[in-house]
């Protein structure tokens, strides 16, 4: 037996699930020892290396989350919002770390997603990289620092396979601006323009959404007045970035008690 972490992940064969896995097999901190996907994927009884085109590499994968979440401590979760509530669960009771990725949670997703924490750790984000992280500590004391002389507008824009709008780092954006500003988001949002929609409201938090070709991921923060405006920005260019992220906070919650975690923890901010 070895003491690294056995990593299971969730949603193997897309992009992310591609991504987290060679991440996975790359680092000398932790071990592949699962990969799940859904019933019926052609993928489901491959050896994983060779799924993805390349050498075996002696992982399955299975449609059998329960059996897979059993051997690990640590799962890493970039699915969609009903599959990680039902892995929360699963991972709960193998008592494994639950690395959440997952965008488009409702509240009551999030609701069971918190129940399964008080039996687990769970680290969620809506983005896992340091940069956007950075970017949502900067946003909250830029919000705090001004008032609402300057309208906040979260500006994003993903590729046009992305499902869900505002993004989940949009809106990570968002609550962070709220709470620099002491107000919930709930009660300012801005997000359905459309049509004739009168004058913007004042202290509003207002999104925009963009979907196309292949852009791995672009948030703006604009704080505009009249006369000047403030944009803050970062970039992502490879999704090696959230990969990356993921595997950190994996690791790092090794040792924690059970509770719910997002990335500023796992990162210190």
């Amino acid at each position: 037996m070895t003491d690294t972490p056995g990593i299971v992940i969730t949603g193997g064969s897309g992009k992310m699930g591609q991504m987290l896995i060679n991440t996975v097999l790359a680092s000398d901190k932790c071990r592949l020892v699962g990969v799940v996907d859904r019933a019926g994927h052609d993928w489901i009884g491959q050896d994983v290396g060779t799924a993805m085109g390349g050498q075996p590499v002696g992982v399955t994968v299975t449609d059998d989350a329960l059996e897979a979440f059993a051997k690990a401590q640590a799962v890493i979760d970039f699915t969609a919002p009903a599959a990680t509530v039902a892995f929360a669960e699963l991972a709960a009771q193998a008592r494994a770390v639950h690395v959440i990725g997952t965008t488009g949670l409702t509240d009551d997703d999030l609701a069971a997603i918190n129940a399964a924490a008080r039996h687990a750790v769970v680290v969620r984000a809506g983005n896992m990289s340091l940069g956007v992280n950075l970017l949502v500590k900067l946003t909250q004391k830029v919000a705090a620092a001004l008032d609402e002389d300057f309208d906040i507008e979260v500006i994003e824009a993903h590729h046009h396979h992305k499902v869900d709008a505002p993004s989940g780092t949009a809106l990570m954006l968002g609550e962070a601006a709220a709470e620099g500003r002491g107000v919930d988001l709930k009660d300012v949002r801005d997000s359905g323009r459309d049509g004739i929609t009168g004058a913007r409201k004042r202290g509003d938090i207002g999104f925009s959404a963009i979907r196309g070709g292949d852009i791995v991921g672009e948030h703006d923060v604009m704080f505009a007045a009249p006369g000047e405006r403030i944009v803050l920005r970062h970039l992502a260019t490879d999704r090696a970035i959230f990969a990356r992220g993921a595997l950190k906070a994996a690791l790092w919650g090794q040792d924690k008690a059970p509770g719910e975690y997002d990335m500023m923890d796992v990162l210190g901010l």
